[in-house]
């Protein structure tokens, strides 16, 4: 492995998070212009279709089921300006408009850190400005994301079992597995390739209830063959209580 290409642990441990930005495909566009404008060097895009009912879209701002995900790594100190930022151009918390949040990255490769540090070098921070903390410790985050892969077609089952537990709503990415036969048969794993990725926002305190109960209902047992597993939230906007 090249020095270039090695993976950096503790120097990117708190010192840079995952933006994700969740809207509707008309505002896509205006977050990755803002990216843009202010040389985040790398996001992606993904769609997706929402799990939520009418009701609950509505409550999260989100007004229709298609959703484009807006995937970006970013220096800890520009999330709090980008968050701002965001909020304003796609005037989170209003009907159909969105959600962001942030998430903290524990490692990265070699390249990568060394394009985010370039941006602090050549003057970035002053473009967007720091916020006048870091964001949530670990221990204060309210919110996790909590994300299962199971068989395709299992995706309104799983969403029951989560509602059950206090879930609100989810995202779906369609997917495919790749893996060694070999492997995947020892660990359990069945032969079908078309998986689904279903991704929650939950709260901190409803979290376990709701890895429980897709467990119980979409478990690796199950004709699901589901596996979940939970990431932590540190900075959110469009949830109502988190406004930055």
């Amino acid at each position: 492995m090249s020095m270039s290409e090695s993976t950096g642990k503790a120097s990117v441990q708190g010192a840079y998070r995952i933006l994700i930005v969740i809207t509707n495909p008309k505002l896509a566009p205006k977050a990755t212009k803002l990216l843009d404008e202010n040389a985040i060097p790398m996001h992606f895009q993904l769609t997706a279709a929402g799990t939520a009912s009418s009701e609950i879209l509505d409550i999260l701002g989100l007004g229709s089921t298609d959703k484009n995900f807006l995937i970006s790594m970013v220096p800890k100190s520009l999330c709090r300006g980008l968050l701002k930022m965001l909020k304003r151009t796609l005037r989170i918390g209003l009907p159909d408009s969105g959600i962001v949040f942030t998430m903290p990255l524990t490692g990265a490769s070699a390249l990568m850190l060394r394009v985010m540090n370039q941006m602090g070098d050549e003057g970035e921070t002053d473009r967007v400005p720091e916020g006048k903390d870091g964001g949530a410790s670990m221990g204060e985050m309210k919110y996790a994301m909590v994300a299962a892969i199971i068989n395709q077609g299992y995706s309104e089952k799983l969403m029951d079992a989560a509602k059950s537990a206090g879930a609100s709503g989810g995202s779906v990415l369609h997917s495919r597995r790749i893996g060694n036969e070999k492997g995947l048969s020892f660990w359990g794993l069945g032969a079908k390739d078309d998986k689904e990725i279903v991704m929650i926002i939950a709260s901190a305190e409803n979290k376990l209830a709701i890895m429980k109960a897709i467990s119980e209902s979409c478990g690796l047992k199950s004709e699901a063959e589901g596996i979940v597993m939970s990431m932590p939230i540190d900075e959110v906007i469009g949830l109502g209580d988190d406004e930055i």
